[in-house]
């Protein structure tokens, strides 16, 4: 149990986002990543709907244990309705996404 960091990064030199969470971490017996958690501090309005966008684009973060300047393991994160973070690692994520923006 402690904190870390979610960070959700553009390509390899801009992180878009960080977010801290309270984590629990386990790991599983092939030595895979698994972790529950939520957000340290609940997210205003604004970060509640940059954190609902880059889930949908993509919900591949970059996780950061303390005294670490940038996170090393990929998962992906599932939200649940009440708030909670699942987290599994996705060593496997090749860093694409899918989206679509409307300009006009």
């Amino acid at each position: 149990m402690g904190q870390a960091r979610l960070e959700w990064w553009a390509n390899h030199s801009i992180c878009l986002e960080m977010y801290d969470i309270d984590i629990t971490v386990t790991v599983d017996a092939v030595g895979k990543l698994r972790a529950t958690g939520r957000h340290a501090n609940a997210l205003d309005t604004t970060q509640r709907e940059g954190w609902d966008f880059l889930m949908e684009m993509d919900p591949h973060f970059s996780i950061a244990f303390p005294g670490e300047d940038r996170g090393g393991i990929m998962v992906r994160v599932v939200e649940a309705e009440n708030g909670t973070l699942s987290l599994t690692e996705a060593p496997d994520w090749d860093g694409s996404a899918n989206g679509s923006f409307d300009l006009t």
